[in-house]
């Protein structure tokens, strides 16, 4: 544990100083610093917290071994502390070892068809439900931004903005960045006069969203702005007036839209936020493309031959091919009981990032 004392020193340090920044009244002033203080002093607290209990029980230790030295009763304390150390050790390796960024921040995630036509627009919704209601079970908001539905009532794309509780720890993105990519789909189509199972696929794209469009450096002229009259579900009087809004990003050629909201300028913000989301992953992904990392898992086209994931109907039956991960409780994830799976996933992720030098 001696190449964790450095960083456990900065970290006390910090968290001290946060913990004075947080109780200064000014500091609230400015809503968006006292947030980003509130959801650092969130994510160190559990480091500081487990490196105490550790402390205490290292010193425990220390005084059940001098007194076993006289009285061999104490040697079962001894063996108990000794336990206990190496889990406090270990859990203070897991919290030290290098985090995502991104963790705390809120996100926007699209769906959107592929192969498969109607059934997977149908699948596509299917999919968006299931990232609503699991955001509901976890108390988190979700608003659709927008949303282009097929004849049968399933999404063409959607594009959802989640957000979660205040200042918490670890974020929207903590749970959901591993979402990105191709979702394919088994079963038998409501389409299918037969009865046979076909395959289709939807893509997943996710993006942590930053907290304010300042934080990426996006240039006015390099934008065209169009204004069309909404088709979504947005609410009354949607349909008339002109104040959905398109926003496309010349030198990427990145195009975002949203309907959902009551006015032009509302949706313009919104589409803005979107955008600024993208522009942020594109330059992070551009960034780390020579590292091979975060978003190599996400799509690239929305082909069944990049799945990361597959959902088997007549089985019942849910497996995540980058973990190996299978269980046959499909009905139950698709209703947003989804922690085991997302479990698996940061598991597997945690251990990906002990093991990086």
């Amino acid at each position: 544990m001696s190449d964790t004392a450095p960083a456990i020193d900065a970290i006390l340090a910090e968290h001290a100083d946060l913990e004075s920044r947080l109780s200064d009244p000014e500091l609230h002033t400015d809503p968006g610093a006292a947030r980003k203080a509130g959801r650092r002093f969130a994510r160190i607290s559990p480091i500081v917290a487990t490196h105490r209990k550790l402390e205490a029980a290292r010193g425990d230790l220390q005084a059940a071994r001098e007194l076993a030295c006289d009285d061999d009763s104490f040697a079962d304390e001894v063996q108990e502390l000794t336990s206990t150390v190496r889990e406090l050790e270990d859990q203070l390796t897991d919290l030290l070892a290098p985090r995502d960024p991104h963790d705390g921040d809120d996100i926007l995630l699209e769906v959107k068809s592929g192969e498969g036509g109607e059934e997977s627009a149908l699948f596509a919704a299917d999919l968006a439900r299931m990232y609503i209601r699991y955001a509901e079970r976890r108390g988190w908001s979700v608003t659709v931004l927008d949303e282009t539905t097929s004849d049968l009532g399933g999404y063409k794309d959607a594009t959802l903005s989640i957000a979660g509780k205040g200042d918490a720890a670890d974020g929207v993105w903590s749970r959901l960045k591993f979402e990105g990519g191709v979702h394919r789909v088994q079963r038998v189509p409501v389409t299918e006069s037969q009865g046979r199972v076909h395959t289709s696929a939807a893509g997943v794209l996710v993006y942590p969203e930053p907290e304010e469009v300042e934080q990426v450096q996006i240039d006015e002229s390099d934008l065209r702005i169009d204004v069309y009259r909404s088709s979504g579900k947005g609410g009354q009087g949607v349909n008339t007036t002109d104040s959905a809004v398109r926003i496309t990003h010349l030198p990427t050629g990145i195009v975002v839209t949203c309907q959902n909201e009551r006015s032009q300028l509302q949706n313009r913000a919104r589409a803005m936020q979107v955008l600024a989301a993208r522009l942020q992953a594109l330059a992070e992904e551009q960034a780390q493309a020579d590292a091979s990392a975060d978003r190599a898992s996400q799509i690239r086209t929305v082909d069944r031959s990049e799945r990361i994931r597959t959902y088997n109907f007549p089985e019942n039956r849910i497996a995540d091919h980058r973990i190996n991960f299978k269980a046959h409780n499909l009905d139950q994830v698709l209703d947003g009981d989804m922690d085991s799976l997302l479990d698996a996933l940061e598991a597997a992720d945690r251990q990906s990032r002990l093991q990086s030098p």
